[in-house]
């Protein structure tokens, strides 16, 4: 990877619809040499793929929270990182070294629908010893690029 991969890696993660003849010129190259590295780059996973960012208070799911899970059994893992990736209002969730064994990202209509997930679904899956809640209040920094 050179210092021209990187200029469209740190361009693409701006602005991910832009055409190859707009990328390319953004970066200083012609459409064809451009086309290929991107391509190269796909193919190669570095760019895994494309997506929308969608605003969550417009399909109402505009109350998150995120949770720390701690697990009482580590033989649960399994059925429990299973279990959370069947839950649609789980947006993120990361396995910790240490305490919490997880940080879990929720994203509902409002306080009542977390609750009822809460007590319904989330603690009641494979392993869980407590989970502990603390709502967003406002995002700070969201969909930072990686440094290139």
């Amino acid at each position: 990877m050179d210092a021209i991969d990187r200029k469209i890696l740190a361009v693409l993660q701006a602005e991910g619809r832009l055409t190859v003849t707009e990328l390319a010129q953004r970066i200083g190259l012609s459409a064809a040499p451009c086309h290929r590295r991107l391509r190269e780059l796909e193919r190669s996973g570095v760019i895994s793929g494309y997506r929308a960012v969608v605003d969550p208070g417009a399909v109402g799911r505009g109350f998150e929270v995120l949770l720390a899970v701690t697990m009482d059994r580590e033989e649960s893992v399994a059925g429990f990182e299973s279990g959370l990736a069947e839950i649609p209002e789980v947006v993120h969730a990361e396995r910790l070294f240490g305490e919490p064994d997880y940080f879990v990202r929720v994203a509902t209509a409002d306080i009542g629908a977390f609750q009822r997930l809460r007590d319904e679904r989330l603690a009641r899956l494979p392993g869980v010893q407590r989970l502990t809640s603390t709502i967003v209040m406002k995002k700070v920094v969201d969909n930072r690029p990686l440094p290139t």
